[in-house]
């Protein structure tokens, strides 16, 4: 197998996140289900636009976010996604080159704009997704490079690209790419509310093999496998798939292999600000961990660090170099 350029190829939809303080009133109001992820439509995007508070612009996306947090730990990352050729592609180009991530997917120069996604954020940090995916619906399998997933160690992808049509033989295309290369595929199931609408063919996955490695938080894990109990999702899992990690907010991570169930603290915190990218960073240092040989403990301990960072600000991309605080915390990334 040749020798890697990246560390983690993410493949997902490439959005820039408009954020906003509310109320649970405004949520009530608006029929919002909190902590859920919506699609919409662009006239509801305007009129949300139009209703919602003051709002902060950053460049968002699952995927794209994880990758930005691979960059920022000091890894080699690259990204594919689709934008439209208009100032919030721009934008969103000039965010995620300028950390670092390669991202040369073509801007379509026509079609439906750039994504973007309606973040609202309750004074208890959680928010509610309201996502135009826009441009995002047209990214196709032309837009896989097969070059740049052979080259990358772990090819990352979201849960949301199942969505669209395109975009999930696009998804199916970039793991037969990279199990032919000899390397690893990792899947975040994004959503609980995206499980519901995906479980089996989720499932399938993960049972045939495309899947090496899943990520998902405790509520996206009881609802793939229909349970409240959460031990009982745990052993289902550990049953199906060859390594998985398990964020529990407050309560730390765990990972599971056929070896056993590691369990991880979570990283201290002085303030939970906006857990928009939690799952995002969190995988972002478990996955360079991964490639760099980490213990699974060890790696999932970069992954809590990386989270800790983006939960006490606003905005789902790091303000502070994550290199420099996993070596605070005694993690050294070479």
């Amino acid at each position: 197998m040749a020798s890697s350029k990246y560390d983690v190829l993410g493949i997902g939809n490439a959005i820039v996140d408009v954020l906003a303080r509310t109320e649970d009133d405004f949520l009530i109001a608006n029929q919002l289900a909190k902590g859920s992820m919506r699609l919409i439509d662009e006239v509801e995007a305007e009129r949300l636009y139009q209703t919602m508070g003051p709002a902060k612009v950053i460049s968002g996306g699952s995927a794209a976010n994880t990758t930005v947090g691979v960059a920022s730990l000091g890894g080699k990352a690259s990204f594919i996604g689709k934008v439209r050729h208009d100032s919030l592609g721009k934008a969103f180009t000039h965010d995620i080159w300028a950390i670092g991530v390669s991202f040369d997917t073509t801007h379509a120069e026509q079609g439906p704009a750039t994504a973007r996604s309606f973040i609202l954020v309750t004074p208890d940090g959680e928010r509610t997704m309201n996502t135009f995916l826009g441009a995002c619906r047209d990214l196709g399998p032309d837009d896989i490079d097969p070059k740049t997933v052979e080259a990358a160690e772990v090819t990352y992808l979201e849960g949301y690209l199942w969505d669209p049509e395109g975009a999930k033989v696009a998804f199916r295309k970039a793991v037969s790419i990279a199990h032919d290369a000899g390397r690893k595929v990792a899947l975040t199931l994004s959503d609980s509310f995206c499980v519901d609408r995906y479980r089996d063919e989720f499932r399938a996955l993960i049972t045939d093999g495309a899947i090496d490695i899943l990520l998902a938080n405790e509520h996206e894990l009881k609802s793939l496998y229909t349970t409240s109990d959460f031990d009982s999702a745990v052993k289902a899992l550990r049953d199906e798939a060859p390594l998985a990690v398990i964020t529990r907010s407050a309560e730390g991570s765990i990972v599971i292999d056929k070896e056993g169930v590691v369990a991880v603290s979570a990283q201290s915190i002085d303030k939970l600000v906006d857990t928009t990218g939690a799952g995002d960073l969190f995988a972002a240092g478990f996955l360079l961990g991964h490639v760099r040989g980490f213990s699974h403990g060890e790696a999932a301990r970069l992954g809590a660090i990386a989270a800790a960072e983006i939960i006490q600000h606003i905005g789902a991309r790091p303000e502070t170099r994550l290199k420099d605080l996993a070596q605070e915390n005694g993690i050294t990334i070479s």
